[in-house]
């Protein structure tokens, strides 16, 4: 027994730290590329050299985040094979063809196109050139799309029937995945998630650079008009973000209620109807017991969670999580003995949701703040310096907001690994040992900090570089004595 809860531990926690270094780049390489995109589409229209200047050089950015997440992205499906061989063969029917069809049609739409983008600046006409980023930054999204079909499959099974002889799920309506509730709430929220963090990792570098440049500096133009058109699809990306997350937790009540009540702290069901203000409140800080699943402390804000759960002031009902376990016992609690209980990790759930709509509130305010400074003829953006500091260290926050979206998410559907009809004990394949996961989530671990530095070293390199580099280069005179120095010919 001891052995088992090592192997299964081990290889959830390899899958979580494959998946959230993976979900670093997925976003961020999406969302570069809508960013690339409009700024090559102003070019097209304005016929401005700073705009396709601008798309050029961002573009270098785009190329090494979307050359990351393939890496990642391979050695996150390598996890299906490795350590969760049976999962693979109870949804492999499902689960196969999704990502078959991300493979084939998806992933080779942006991989031919990225390349036919990145050499090809001077053989094609600009309004065609253009087009080449705009397919592969929709091939990007319907990637993301097909993978999130299969995520939803597994929060919310679909279109399918147990074979009961084979003992695995079959297909029985590809149109099902496709129609998944589940699915068109989870990606409008990845998708506009992608515009946060490309808008604020575009800013933020813009703004480390002003940081650096002096007063005159030709760059200063480029980086203040990059800071702008990142900030409005930034901010485009959190109201988004905020109402399809809206809808999101919405839907969460009726299709994985205990989720819901976790992330609202919730442990006994609230009735509005029996409450003096006909109200739920809302709970800004919450303290479960991980053994008790109580509640043991909590500030509470009236009013609120009836407006957040159920649109209005007053009325809706939130079951609680203590009323949920029970009603889970009698549900699954035949085919299932093997499972303990149904909690889910309640604080963690809890506070994961706090930093994601916090997060977000302050990038909004953050983002409108930036842009009314950096307003056409106003110098505000470039004498406070510490505010440039702040708009650089805002970098990261999208990327926290990211991990603890997949944590709720991910968490949320504790303890199964297709809700409702297999648990994650199931899951794990037969012949891993600790010692072979062990040994691979150190290689996994020093591969992913190796890769994610290189990443880092080069970014860091091409924003140092400028966009201006390739013509100082070029127009820097040569001296020809320089190559008698080395034994060269003049």
């Amino acid at each position: 027994m001891v052995t088992l809860v090592g192997i299964l531990d081990l290889a959830r926690f390899q899958f979580a730290m494959t998946t959230i270094f993976h979900f670093f780049f997925v976003p961020m390489s999406i969302g570069l590329g809508v960013v690339v995109s409009v700024m090559e589409t102003i070019y097209v229209i304005k016929k401005d050299d700073v705009y396709k200047k601008m798309a050029q050089f961002w573009g270098k950015i785009f190329l090494l985040s979307f050359a990351v997440g393939v890496v990642t992205g391979l050695i996150q499906e390598f996890q299906f094979g490795m350590n969760w061989s049976e999962y693979s063969r109870y949804v492999g029917d499902i689960f196969g063809s999704l990502l078959a069809i991300e493979a084939l049609v998806a992933f080779f739409a942006e991989s031919t196109f990225i390349g036919l983008w990145s050499f090809t600046w001077d053989r094609f006409k600009p309004g065609i050139h253009v087009l080449f980023i705009w397919i592969t930054t929709i091939g990007s999204a319907l990637s993301s799309l097909w993978i999130l079909a299969a995520n939803a499959f597994m929060q919310n099974p679909v279109g399918y029937a147990i074979d009961n002889h084979l003992g695995r799920a079959q297909l029985v309506s590809f149109s099902a995945l496709l129609k998944n509730q589940q699915l068109w709430v989870q990606f409008p929220h990845v998708v506009t998630g992608t515009l946060v963090t490309a808008g604020f990792l575009v800013a933020g570098m813009s703004a480390f650079k002003l940081l650096k440049l002096k007063k005159g500096d030709a760059q200063i133009i480029f980086f203040r008009k990059s800071i702008n058109i990142a900030l409005v699809i930034g901010v485009i990306g959190v109201v988004g973000a905020l109402a399809s997350g809206d809808r999101h937790a919405f839907e969460l009540q009726s299709m994985q209620p205990m989720k819901y009540a976790a992330m609202e702290g919730v442990d006994k069901t609230i009735d509005s109807s029996k409450r003096k203000d006909k109200a739920q409140p809302w709970s800004l800080i919450s303290v479960t017991n991980p053994k008790t699943h109580k509640v043991i402390a909590k500030i509470e804000i009236p009013y609120v969670l009836s407006i957040l759960g159920n649109h209005s002031l007053t009325g809706g009902n939130t079951v609680g999580t203590s009323e949920l376990e029970k009603e889970f016992q009698k549900k699954y609690g035949k085919t299932h003995s093997d499972i303990k209980d149904y909690y889910v990790p309640e604080n963690t759930l809890f506070y994961a949701f706090r930093v994601m709509a916090v997060g977000a509130g302050g990038l909004l305010m953050l983002a409108l703040v930036a842009l009314w400074m950096n307003r056409k003829k106003a110098t505000l953006i470039l004498t406070q310096r510490w505010f440039l500091w702040i708009m650089g260290i805002a970098i990261y926050v999208p990327f926290v907001i990211n991990t603890a979206g997949w944590l709720v998410t991910e968490l949320g559907r504790y303890p199964w690994v297709v809700y409702g009809l297999m648990p994650i004990s199931d899951a794990v394949s037969p012949n891993v040992s600790v010692a072979s996961l062990l040994i691979s989530n150190i290689v996994y671990f020093l591969t992913f900090a190796t890769i994610g530095g290189i990443m880092v070293w080069l970014a860091r390199r091409v924003l140092h570089a400028g966009p201006y580099a390739e013509e100082e280069e070029q127009s820097s005179p040569i001296d020809p004595y320089s190559q008698l120095a080395k034994g060269g010919e003049a």
